[in-house]
């Protein structure tokens, strides 16, 4: 079910592989969301690290963003604060809390290890291309991506992050969509769009990811 609320309301109950899911308003975002027939074109997972003041480690979380975009003059892995990404992005987001059942299978030290060596590599555009233009792939498989981790696009970094970490089982990384790492049926029942003209996932929550993409 989807719910209304705003980033202040829902940032203490954020976790580390939670998804944040973006519908962007640019060209190549809605290349993606017409090739995938989505309202979602790209998509992040939550980290978390200690507040540090003064030297100090306080009492609470800093939420933050590992994902492969565009920003800054940088294209590929990077890691950025949440509150800063919602407060510059055009277009509508999404929160997508992972369930407690499959919280509790992930290795939070897997996570965290795969998610950080991948950070600074390049964006796969040739990739991201590939995985949406599935109709080929069942005519002559033109376009089907064979698993790479040299370089990323959004949906290939998140998903190989929660398989790393057991939250999810094996996938074909490379070949998953925005939309299809919406679809997996990982999450809560609920979850919030937290920005932009109110719009539901198609199909969130609905797909056996087992074996996505092979």
């Amino acid at each position: 079910m989807l719910i209304r609320t705003d980033y202040p309301s829902i940032r203490k109950a954020m976790r580390p592989g939670d998804v944040i899911a973006f519908g962007g308003k640019g060209h190549f975002s809605e290349v993606i969301k017409w090739a995938t027939r989505a309202a979602t074109s790209h998509v992040g997972i939550v980290l978390q690290s200690k507040i540090v003041h003064d030297g100090s480690v306080q009492d609470g979380f800093l939420n933050q963003i590992i994902e492969s975009t565009s920003l800054n003059g940088f294209s590929g892995v990077a890691i950025n604060r949440v509150s800063d990404r919602l407060f510059a992005y055009d277009g509508e987001v999404w929160w997508l809390p992972l369930s407690d059942e499959v919280r509790a299978k992930m290795d939070h030290k897997k996570f965290y290890n795969f998610l950080l060596h991948q950070e600074g590599k390049p964006y796969d555009t040739p990739q991201a291309v590939y995985a949406g233009l599935d109709a080929l792939d069942r005519t002559a498989g033109l376009t089907h991506n064979q698993e790479d981790f040299g370089k990323f696009f959004c949906s290939e970094l998140a998903a190989a992050g929660l398989e790393e970490a057991g939250a999810i089982p094996h996938v074909n990384a490379s070949e998953i969509t925005p939309i299809d790492l919406c679809m997996f049926r990982i999450y809560r029942q609920d979850y919030y769009q937290i920005k932009g003209p109110e719009k539901p996932i198609r199909g969130f929550n609905t797909l056996d990811p087992a074996g996505w993409g092979e």
